[in-house]
């Protein structure tokens, strides 16, 4: 049976503070490492490294560690794999960059992550798979169902390219190998985005054989999970670990202290000065903690402000659309309706979602909060409720 390596996609999350970093940790890889004996590297997507950065990550992680990386988007999402467009030249630059990974043993394989609108188009992904370096793995994972053919799995085991087995919304979970390799990807099944989802115990343990099965026909199976949010994704790789009969002492104390933390009570900030302020002597800042937790008070703060549309601003009503969401803040019947998903779950508890944070953020700041003031001094009078639908 082929190695199973196993790790989650990028490991540098603030919001990982708590669940399973300790404190702020100056290296974050440093600690990962100590832990897990993979990472897929995540920000080569958005660009380019640095030659330092490249021999840090060789630098500050185990001999034996490995690493997996995404093509810069450059290359696939914006020139879309077209040799015309000078892409050989930009995977040959990238290759050079993590080279030090390579000579070392320490670069396992390197994702080939299609955008969803890149439809079948044979002789385009033949082309660039022409051009790939013969001492580099590679897997391709695809976006779009038209790729899900014979002639793709064909075209993949002639060029030993790891069909990417994965876990979201847009495709089945077909298993395929087409490589001497296997890849596997678990996005998460929640909704705007996918990978803010923690999976249960019953929907990891259908992947278990799964996992197992593609192993004893390859050398290495790479496996990783991306729904990073709050910390889900080291959970759920730990007991996927645990299931495939891999997990070593220290990740059964990680797992142990992981879980605790994500299931305990929501924690309330005390000990801070502003925990004893009055809503009337409180800054914007203040008053938005006072009212939404930090996880999703980050996660406003990630959303463009362009992705708000303020409908409506009067001194009795706000009505807004918040990525396709709705939100309407009446503050003469003291009332918010909003209808994601995380409101269904956190309005009982009186707390904010990230949607409705980022609409404070965008409005007035004087406006904003004038509301929230009203909010965390009236709390109790006031009703957090679904849209009816």
């Amino acid at each position: 049976m082929g190695d199973i390596m196993l790790g989650t996609s990028g490991w540098s999350y603030k919001e990982w503070i708590g669940p399973f970093y300790r404190k702020k940790e100056q290296r974050m890889l440093t600690a990962y490492s100590r832990v897990f004996k993979t990472v897929e590297i995540d920000s080569t997507f958005y660009s380019y490294p640095s030659k330092g950065t490249a021999m840090g990550w060789l630098r500050y992680s185990p001999t034996d560690f490995i690493f997996a990386a995404k093509l810069p988007k450059l290359i696939t999402h914006e020139k879309k794999l077209d040799l015309k467009r000078g892409v050989e030249e930009d995977l040959t630059r990238f290759c050079e960059l993590m080279e030090p990974l390579s000579l070392n043993g320490k670069l396992g394989c390197m994702l080939i992550q299609l955008p969803p609108k890149l439809v079948f188009d044979l002789e385009l992904l033949e082309g660039f798979f022409q051009i790939l370096p013969a001492n580099i793995g590679f897997a391709v994972e695809f976006r779009d169902r038209s790729w899900m053919s014979g002639e793709t799995w064909r075209l993949l085991k002639k060029y030993n390219v790891a069909y990417t087995i994965v876990d979201e919304p847009l495709l089945p979970p077909e298993v395929q190998v087409t490589s001497d390799i296997a890849y596997f990807r678990w996005h998460g099944k929640g909704r705007r985005p996918w990978y803010d989802y923690r999976y249960s115990l019953d929907e990891l343990k259908p992947w278990i054989p799964k996992v197992k099965q593609v192993a004893e026909k390859v050398r290495t199976v790479y496996g990783y999970f991306n729904n990073h949010y709050h910390g889900y994704a080291v959970e759920n790789c730990l007991q996927a670990l645990e299931m495939t009969g891999n997990l070593t002492p220290i990740q059964a104390g990680t797992k142990t202290a992981v879980e605790n933390y994500l299931n305990a009570p929501p924690r309330a900030e005390t000990g801070s000065l502003e925990a004893f302020m009055r809503p009337e002597e409180m800054a914007f800042e203040d008053l938005l903690k006072g009212v939404i937790d930090r996880f999703r008070l980050e996660r406003a703060r990630r959303l463009e402000d362009q992705e708000v549309t303020i409908q409506e601003s009067t001194e009795k009503q706000v009505t807004a659309l918040v990525r396709g969401y709705r939100i309407t803040i009446d503050l003469q019947n003291r009332l918010i309706m909003h209808d994601c998903e995380d409101w269904s779950k956190i309005s009982q508890t009186k707390q904010l979602c990230k949607h409705v944070g980022k609409l404070l953020m965008v409005m007035d700041e004087e406006k904003a909060s004038a509301i929230l003031r009203q909010v965390l001094a009236e709390k109790d009078s006031w009703e957090f409720r679904l849209y009816e639908t």
